[in-house]
C-alpha cells in the first residue's frame, strides 16, 4: 500500500528523487503499468501537485535542468495536461454543471434500479470476474491512486464492457482519487467515453492490456467489449459553446482580510502576504463536497494533512473551518472584523459551487471574495479552447512566459 505524507517537503522530495527519470527513461516506460507498490516509471507526484504542494513550473524546470527539452518534452506534455483540462473546463463551465446534474440523475436511478445497483456494487467492490479490472478497482480504493493507462483502460471497461453510466464511473473515481479534481477527473471519462474529442471513444483492448501491463493480465480477447462508437449520441447538441474565462478579484493591499486556505493550492506563502492587514486564517475541509456519497477516508485524511502543513507554513494560527453551510464563510470573515476573503484561485467544480452558493452572505455582509491567479494558469488558459494541440504547439511560449530565466 503506497505510504502517503501531504506535506511540501515530501512533495519535493518525491520530486527531487524523481528527476532522474524525467527524460527518455520515463518517455519510454510511462505507458506500462506494474501495479501498486511498483510505480516506477511514472513520478507519482500528481497528489502534490494537485494540491500545489509541488508546483508544475518546479516539476517542468527540474525536468528541463536535467535533460532538456527534447529528452523532457513527454514529462512536460503531460504536467500542461492538467493545465489543459482545467483551463477548459473554465471555459465551458456548463460541461461541469451538465455532469453535476448528470450525477444527480444517475444516483437515482441508482436508488430505483436493483439490477443496475448490484452490478455498479460488483464493480467498484472489485467483483465483476474481469481480473484486471477487480485488481485496479481493488487497488484504487485501498491506495487512493491508479495509473494513468489504468485509470483509461477501468473507464472504457465500466463504460463499454460493463454497460454502467459514465458518471457513476467518474464519481468512484472522485471519491477515492487523492490527485482527483473536477477538470482531470471529468473531462479524463468524457475523453474515454468520445465526449470530448468527439465521436473518437478510447478502447480497451486485451492485448494493449497485456502489453502495458508487462503480462500482469492478459485478458482474451472476448472478455472485453469491441467500440465501434462513442456516447456522442447522449449530447446530440454537441460541446457547448466557448467562454471568456471568469472575472475575479485581486486583493487590495492594506484591507483588513480573512485568509483562506484551500486544498486547491496549498502554497500560499508563495503570494504577498506581507501586503495584507490579515486579522484571521482559516483552513477550508472540502473534499466531502466532490460527491453525494461519502468520500474516501484517504482522501480526506491527505487534504486535512496538506492544509494543516500550508497553515503551519504561514507562521499564523488557522480556525479550521469545514465547507458545510455557506453562510459560515460571511460569519467568519465577519467576526474578524475583515473587509475581503483572499485565496489562491479556485477553479471550476465542488468548491467553486459551494463558493458561489456563499455569494449573497458575503454580498450582504459587505465582505469581498478576492484571489490570486498563478502564472503557470494565466499562460495556459486561453490557449485551452479546443483539443490539447492548440496548447502543445504553444507550450515553447508558455514556457519562456512562466519559467525563470
Amino acid at each position: 500500500m503506497t505510504d502517503w505524507t501531504a506535506t511540501r517537503d515530501e512533495g519535493e522530495a518525491r520530486l527531487a528523487a524523481f528527476v532522474p527519470r524525467m527524460g527518455r527513461r520515463y518517455a519510454n516506460g510511462r505507458n506500462t503499468d506494474h501495479g501498486p507498490g511498483a510505480h516506477k516509471a511514472v513520478s507519482v507526484l500528481s497528489p502534490y501537485i494537485r494540491r500545489r504542494l509541488v508546483l508544475e513550473s518546479e516539476a517542468v524546470a527540474a525536468a528541463l535542468a536535467a535533460h532538456g527539452p527534447e529528452d523532457a518534452e513527454k514529462f512536460v506534455q503531460e504536467v500542461i495536461w492538467r493545465g489543459y483540462f482545467k483551463g477548459w473546463l473554465e471555459r465551458r463551465p456548463q460541461v461541469w454543471d451538465s455532469y453535476r446534474a448528470g450525477l444527480e440523475g444517475d444516483l437515482a436511478a441508482l436508488d430505483r434500479d436493483r439490477r443496475l445497483r448490484r452490478d455498479v456494487d460488483r464493480a467498484v467492490n472489485g467483483q465483476t470476474g474481469l481480473d484486471c479490472f477487480d485488481a485496479w478497482a481493488t487497488e484504487l480504493v485501498e491506495t487512493g491512486y491508479l495509473h494513468n493507462h489504468a485509470r483509461m483502460w477501468f473507464a472504457s471497461i465500466w463504460i463499454f464492457t460493463l454497460g454502467l453510466p459514465w458518471r457513476l464511473g467518474a464519481d468512484f473515481f472522485h471519491r477515492h482519487l487523492l490527485d482527483g479534481d473536477a477538470a482531470s477527473n471529468t473531462l479524463g471519462w468524457r475523453w474515454v467515453a468520445g465526449l470530448h474529442t468527439r465521436g473518437k471513444p478510447y478502447p480497451a483492448d486485451a492485448q494493449n492490456i497485456a502489453t502495458f501491463t508487462a503480462g500482469r493480465f492478459t485478458p482474451r480477447p472476448g472478455d472485453l467489449a469491441e467500440v465501434t462508437q462513442g456516447l456522442e449520441a447522449t449530447e446530440p447538441d454537441g460541446l457547448p459553446p466557448v467562454q471568456p474565462l471568469r472575472g475575479f478579484t485581486l486583493p487590495q493591499r492594506g484591507r483588513p482580510t480573512a485568509l483562506l486556505i484551500t486544498d486547491e493550492d496549498c502554497r500560499v506563502e508563495d503570494f504577498d502576504l506581507a501586503a495584507l492587514d490579515i486579522r484571521t486564517v482559516a483552513t477550508l475541509a472540502a473534499s466531502h463536497l466532490r460527491s453525494p456519497l461519502s468520500v474516501s477516508d484517504p482522501v480526506q485524511r491527505f487534504e486535512a494533512e496538506a492544509l494543516a502543513d500550508a497553515a503551519a507554513r504561514v507562521g499564523l494560527v488557522a480556525e479550521a473551518l469545514r465547507a458545510d453551510d455557506p453562510a459560515g464563510l460571511a460569519r467568519w470573515a465577519a467576526k474578524a472584523g475583515a473587509a475581503q476573503i483572499v485565496t489562491p484561485y479556485i477553479t471550476r467544480g465542488p468548491l467553486q459551487d459551494w463558493r458561489d452558493q456563499a455569494g449573497p452572505s458575503l454580498a450582504r455582509a459587505g465582505i469581498a471574495f478576492c484571489e490570486w491567479r498563478r502564472d503557470w494558469d494565466a499562460a495556459i488558459w486561453p490557449h485551452a479552447t479546443a483539443g490539447f494541440f492548440k496548447v502543445r504547439q504553444n507550450i515553447p511560449g508558455i514556457l519562456q512566459e512562466v519559467l525563470p530565466g
